[in-house]
C-alpha cells in the first residue's frame, strides 16, 4: 500500500491514515498458518491472530458503542480467541473496517459527540482508532520479524 495521500477533507484524510495502518498489519498477519499466527516469541508479546481480532473489536466498540450507540462487548478471550484462523481473523478485519468507513462517512461530522464522554467527538474516536491501529502494527511487526524474519512494509 502506497503513502496515503493528503486531503482538505479531513474525514478522508483520517480514513486514509487508517487504511494504510490497517495494511501494515495485515501484511504482517498475511501469508503464514494458523500456527504461525499463534506463535509468541517466549510466550511474550501477542500473537498475530490476536493482533488482528484485537483491532477488529477496538473499531466495533469505538464506532459501534461510542458513535453509535449499538451494544458491544468485549470478549475475555479477545487477544488470544481459540479456534480462530488467521484467514477468518483477516476477512472479520477487512469487513470491519469497510462497515467503519461506511459510519464514519455516513457521521460525516468529525464534531458529533461520542458516547464516551469527557467531550470526546468522532475526531477523537479516529484519532484514537489511528493510534491503536499504529501501535499494533509495530507490534506486528516486531512479532512476524521474529517469526520468520519477515521485514519491511
Amino acid at each position: 500500500m502506497t503513502f496515503p495521500d493528503g486531503s482538505p477533507d479531513e474525514i478522508e484524510l483520517f480514513l486514509r491514515w487508517l487504511a494504510f495502518l490497517r495494511g501494515a498489519v495485515l501484511r504482517k498477519a498475511g501469508g503464514i498458518t494458523d500456527e504461525q499466527a499463534r506463535w509468541r516469541p517466549e510466550g511474550r508479546l501477542l500473537t498475530l491472530v490476536g493482533i488482528v481480532n484485537h483491532l477488529t473489536g477496538v473499531e466495533a466498540r469505538w464506532i459501534d458503542r461510542e458513535m453509535l450507540g449499538r451494544p458491544v462487548g468485549k470478549p475475555d478471550d479477545e487477544y488470544d480467541p481459540p479456534g480462530l484462523g488467521i484467514a477468518d481473523a483477516i476477512a472479520a478485519y477487512r469487513a470491519r473496517a469497510e462497515a467503519t468507513d461506511a459510519a464514519v462517512r455516513a457521521i460525516g461530522d468529525l464534531t458529533a459527540p461520542s458516547n464516551y464522554g469527557h467531550d470526546t467527538d468522532l475526531r477523537f474516536v479516529l484519532i484514537h482508532l489511528i493510534n491503536e491501529t499504529a501501535r499494533h502494527a509495530g507490534h506486528a511487526d516486531a512479532v512476524r520479524e521474529l517469526l520468520d524474519g519477515t521485514v519491511g512494509e
